[in-house]
C-alpha cells in the first residue's frame, strides 16, 4: 500500500517512519497468521470424525480487525479456520491460534502497561489525550478500560492478604500507620502496614490492612490474622508511638521485644521545645542513639533528662517514659543499629504512594483506594536494600550471644 508524502517527510496518518513501522508489522503480522494457518493445518490432517472428516479445515478469512499493539493500532485479516477438536480434560473447544487468539483487540504488553501508567500517576480521564498519538488510536484507552484492567489489582490484594505464613520467619518487623491522601472507608482510617526481614536479609511487605485512627482494635485485627495464618513472633518490633499498636503487640505477640521510632521521637520533642533550644536537643538526642555502647546511651539519657527536665518536662518525659524501648535496638548487631532505629523502611516506601495519590485524590472506592496502595508498595520492592551483613540475621534468630553490637565469638578472637 502506497501512502503520499508530505513535504515535511508526514503522511496522512502520521510521520513517515511510524507508518513504515506500522506497514511492516502488518505485513508481518498476516504472514505469521498465514505460516500458522498452513502449519496448523497441514499438522492436522490426519485427525478426523468417525464420517472421516477432517477436523480441521480452512474456511475463508474472518472480517478485519485493528489489534493494538506496541507499534500502534494494526489491521489485521485473519484466517479463518475451522477446529473441531474438544479438549478431553475441560470439553471445550480448542484453540489452534497462538498468534492472535478469539476477540484480541489488545497486545498482552499494552493490557500491562496501561494499568502500570496508571499506577504510576497517569489518572483514567488522561490517557486519550496523553497517549491517543503514541499508539496512534484512542480505541482501548476509555476510563471504562482502565478501570477495568485495574481490578485484578483488587484480587491480588486479597490473595496476598489471605496467604499462609507459615514458612516465613521474620526476625525484625517495622509497623507503621500512614495516612494517604485516598477515599478509605471512614472519615478517619489510615493504612496500617506491617514490613519484616527474611532470614536471608530481604525486606518484605507482610500485611497491609485499612485501620481506624491506629486504635487498639484495629491493630489487634490485623496482627490477629498474621498470627492465625501463622506468623511467628519477631525478635524485635519497630514502631513509632501509637499506643493501639503496643497495647495490641503485648496481646498478640507477646515473646517479641520494642523499639520506639527515633525518627518519630525526634519530632515529638522538636514540638516540645521552643526554637531557640531545639539545636541542642537535637544534638543530645543523637548522643542517645548514636552512641558506641548501650551504657553510653543510658547516660546520654540521663544527661538529657537532667539539662532539658526544669524547663520543658514535656520534652523530657519523652525520652525518660521511652527509656527501656529507645535504646532496644543496642542489644542487636551493630550492623542493624542504622536498620532498627527508625521505621523509614516503610517511610521511604510509602513516599512513592503519597507523590501517586497527590494526582487523583482519590480512587474510585475504599476498595480500589487500598488495593492501589498494595500496588504501589508491591512496585517499589525492587528497590527496597537488604539489611547490612545480611548473614548475622540468622545468627539473630538462632540467639547468638552480643555484647555492644558485637558478636561474642568476634570478641574472642579478637582478644
Amino acid at each position: 500500500m502506497l501512502s503520499q508524502v508530505n513535504a515535511d517527510g508526514s503522511t496522512e496518518s502520521g510521520s513517515l517512519i511510524d507508518e513504515t513501522v506500522r506497514q511492516g508489522a502488518r505485513w508481518m503480522l498476516a504472514a505469521a497468521l498465514e505460516l500458522e494457518a498452513n502449519h496448523c493445518i497441514a499438522e492436522l490432517a490426519a485427525e478426523t470424525d468417525e464420517a472421516v472428516r477432517r477436523l480441521v479445515v480452512r474456511n475463508g478469512h474472518h472480517r478485519s480487525r485493528t489489534v493494538t499493539t506496541a507499534a500502534g493500532p494494526v489491521k489485521v485479516t485473519a484466517s479463518r479456520v475451522n477446529d473441531k477438536r474438544v479438549d478431553a480434560a475441560t470439553g471445550e473447544r480448542m484453540l489452534f491460534s497462538n498468534v492472535l487468539p478469539p476477540g484480541c483487540r489488545k497486545s498482552p504488553k499494552v493490557g500491562e502497561v496501561l494499568p502500570l501508567l496508571h499506577l504510576h500517576g497517569l489518572s483514567s480521564g488522561d490517557f486519550v489525550p496523553a497517549l491517543e498519538q503514541f499508539p496512534g488510536s484512542a480505541a482501548g484507552l476509555s476510563p471504562a478500560t482502565v478501570t477495568r484492567l485495574t481490578k485484578q489489582w483488587s484480587d491480588d490484594h486479597t490473595v496476598f492478604q489471605q496467604r499462609d505464613l507459615t514458612e516465613f520467619v521474620y526476625v525484625y518487623v517495622w509497623a507503621d500507620g500512614l495516612r494517604p491522601k485516598i477515599r478509605l472507608g471512614q472519615a478517619h482510617s489510615c493504612v496500617l502496614v506491617l514490613m519484616g526481614v527474611r532470614l536471608d536479609g530481604t525486606k518484605e511487605l507482610i500485611a497491609l490492612a485499612e485501620g481506624l485512627r491506629e486504635s487498639t482494635a484495629s491493630w489487634a485485627d490485623l496482627l490477629g490474622d498474621c498470627r492465625r495464618r501463622g506468623m511467628r513472633d519477631s525478635e524485635l518490633v519497630v514502631g513509632d508511638g501509637a499506643v493501639g499498636l503496643w497495647k495490641a503487640l503485648a496481646d498478640v505477640f507477646l515473646a517479641a521485644r520494642h523499639q520506639r521510632c527515633w525518627l518519630q521521637k525526634a519530632r515529638n520533642i522538636a514540638n516540645a521545645l521552643p526554637k531557640s533550644a531545639q539545636p541542642g536537643a537535637t544534638k543530645a538526642m543523637q548522643e542517645i542513639y548514636n552512641a558506641e555502647y548501650r551504657t553510653h546511651a543510658e547516660r546520654a539519657i540521663e544527661a538529657f533528662a537532667k539539662t532539658y527536665g526544669a524547663k520543658w518536662l514535656k520534652a523530657a518525659a519523652e525520652i525518660t517514659e521511652d527509656r527501656e524501648g529507645l535504646p532496644a535496638f543496642y542489644d542487636f548487631p551493630a550492623e542493624h543499629w542504622i536498620h532498627l532505629r527508625t521505621t523509614n523502611p516503610i517511610e521511604s516506601t510509602f513516599s512513592t504512594v503519597k507523590l501517586r495519590t497527590k494526582v487523583t485524590r482519590g480512587a474510585g472506592s475504599p476498595a480500589a483506594a487500598l488495593a492501589m496502595v498494595f500496588k504501589l508498595v508491591e512496585s517499589a520492592r525492587a528497590r527496597r536494600r537488604a539489611v547490612a551483613e545480611a548473614h548475622l540475621v540468622a545468627l539473630v534468630r538462632a540467639g547468638a550471644r552480643l555484647t555492644n553490637g558485637v558478636l561474642a565469638e568476634r570478641q574472642e578472637q579478637a582478644a
